[in-house]
């Protein structure tokens, strides 16, 4: 019972579709239901073509050629302002924190710390030189996924030699963050 009702709807439904006919006026078979519509090819032309009024708004263009001017400040301050971008890595008694600071901003671009629960979680202690290790990782990938990777790393000279700083360095490296920034470039006018 059920396939005889199954068959007479089946055929109600096929009754539905319009067939193809041919158009007598124009000489052209009409489209069936069941045939795709055909795409438009894209021309070369039209793809290649680029806009005569173009603008380059990448603002960090100039500093990834090293043609951009660097705020030089006083020269009686510490740390010097002559960077694109600046790494400050500090320890606390229980966290590591590091920040990428920008030239022309107080408030940091990137920051990483044991303070965040995703780093906290995996590490035994948040003051080791394992955790600085996980920082500097965590900060190099974050660094490459922002397009930054060049900045000025200059540690408080007495604290340099120490195995967390060592640690942090090696791991920022590994990250592919080169520490130093290239010299600017003078183009003659």
């Amino acid at each position: 019972m059920a396939l005889a009702e199954f068959s007479r709807s089946l055929r109600t439904l096929l009754g539905q579709i319009p067939r193809c006919r041919l158009v007598a006026s124009t000489n052209h078979s009409a489209r069936c239901l069941s045939q795709a519509a055909s795409k438009p090819e894209p021309r070369a032309n039209e793809n290649e073509a680029v806009n005569p009024t173009f603008e380059n708004r990448n603002p960090r263009n100039l500093e990834q050629m090293a043609l951009a001017v660097k705020d030089r400040g006083w020269k009686t301050s510490w740390p010097h302002r002559q960077f694109y971008h600046r790494l400050v890595f500090s320890r606390s008694q229980h966290h590591v924190t590091a920040e990428v600071f920008s030239s022309c901003s107080p408030v940091p671009v990137l920051s990483c710390s044991t303070k965040e629960w995703a780093i906290k979680k995996e590490l035994p202690s948040t003051n080791s030189v394992a955790a600085c290790q996980a920082v500097g990782e965590v900060l190099a990938h974050r660094c490459q996924q922002a397009g930054i990777t060049r900045m000025v790393y200059r540690a408080i000279p007495w604290t340099f030699r120490s195995d967390a700083v060592q640690a942090f360095r090696a791991a920022m490296k590994g990250g592919g963050i080169t520490l130093s920034e290239p010299r600017r470039k003078y183009v003659g006018t």
